[in-house]
């Protein structure tokens, strides 16, 4: 059986001090590239057929640290469109708004060209993602890999698993983390989650 494999970019600045990013392509940290380069011997093991990475350079860099060639780039596998929430940490938004959550309030409308998603907006790219993964299961002999973002990784998970977008919520992922999501019994499983060396 072929499995879906999913890797959290490593660490930002912004994934640092829990500031929304979106669609701002900051880099990886220091500390982010060694979180992925640690990531190798997990990744060099499994045999991977097909990999699609996010356009942000926080998920290329990641992809290309790792030593994941003839990769496919793809809007879909982008974060999730914060809106008026970018760059701002949920302590800040909660200020304002205390019982704000984002997997069911969504965000605050943003700019025109950035006005962000509501949680079915992002399932709905996160079937998108999973359809086109499903695809190339049937067109490679191998696993499939995505390297993307820790919000549209968890909705994605979620909607794997036969549930609605918000519960995303219920898949904590750090930065630089290998997560395999298998089947048992023909019905979708997640196998491991939160990989990372030596644990």
């Amino acid at each position: 059986m072929t499995d879906l494999f999913l890797v959290r970019h490593g660490e930002t600045e912004w994934s640092r001090s829990g500031r929304h990013t979106g669609w701002t392509d900051v880099p990886l940290t220091e500390h982010g590239r060694e979180e992925a380069r640690g990531l190798v011997p997990l990744i060099r093991s499994q045999r991977i057929g097909a990999v699609f990475v996010s356009p942000l350079q926080r998920a290329r860099e990641t992809a290309e640290l790792i030593g994941l060639d003839d990769v496919r780039v793809d809007a879909d596998l982008r974060e999730w469109d914060y809106g008026g929430y970018e760059g701002i940490t949920t302590v800040d938004i909660q200020r304002e708004r205390p019982e704000w959550f984002l997997f069911t309030d969504g965000v605050t409308p943003g700019p025109p060209d950035h006005p962000g998603e509501s949680p079915e907006q992002v399932g709905e790219r996160a079937d998108r993602m999973l359809a086109k993964v499903d695809a190339a299961l049937g067109d490679h002999d191998g696993d499939v890999m995505l390297v993307a973002h820790g919000h549209f990784l968890r909705v994605l998970t979620a909607r794997r698993l036969g549930l609605p977008p918000a519960d995303g919520a219920l898949f904590q992922l750090a930065t630089g983390a290998l997560c395999r999501l298998g089947t048992e019994h023909g019905r979708p499983v997640i196998s491991g989650w939160n990989v990372r060396p030596g644990s």
